[in-house]
């Protein structure tokens, strides 16, 4: 059991925490198709987008962990393993180290924030529905964007 936890390959998911309903379906089925391919779930444990993806990791049997802005911070309902901080929106760089690779699900600067982190980080981030960015000289951020859950755990899972 404890070399399978150490192999275990992990995907950061990160978005809006006011997704549309549209947007919790596609994190939802983002969370559950990870799960399904025996994937851990990073996210930032709260509501919207990250209790989706949760849910999703949940009803398949999967392990999602949550950081937390801070010790007092309830997880949402699906996480399996909460981790409280005192870090705020610092957290937010744990959550992009935390992947292999991450999964953008639209977004607000919270959601931006971590895109950054991790493309410094040299992670390749997968947008779904998200912010689209461009350097100074006008050249897109290289995010790879997809349109569906399905898309964007294809294209995790051929990273990872």
């Amino acid at each position: 059991m404890a070399n399978e936890a150490k192999n275990k390959k992990v995907v950061a998911v990160m978005g809006t925490s006011t997704p549309s309903r549209e947007l919790f379906d596609m994190a939802r089925e983002v969370g559950f198709l990870l799960a399904k391919n025996d994937i851990a779930v990073v996210c930032g444990g709260m509501g919207g987008v990250m209790e989706a993806v949760c849910l999703g990791v949940s009803s398949a049997g999967g392990i999602s962990v949550g950081i937390l802005p801070s010790f007092r911070d309830d997880p949402n309902p699906y996480v399996t393993i909460p981790i409280g901080t005192t870090f705020g929106e610092a957290r937010n760089a744990i959550i992009a180290a935390a992947g292999g690779v991450a999964i953008a699900i639209g977004g607000g600067f919270g959601t931006l924030s971590e895109i950054g982190l991790a493309l410094r980080m040299g992670k390749t981030v997968i947008g779904l529905h998200t912010w689209q960015a461009f350097d100074p000289e006008g050249m897109s951020l290289p995010v790879i964007y997809v349109k569906s859950p399905e898309d964007a755990v294809g294209r995790a899972l051929s990273f990872l």
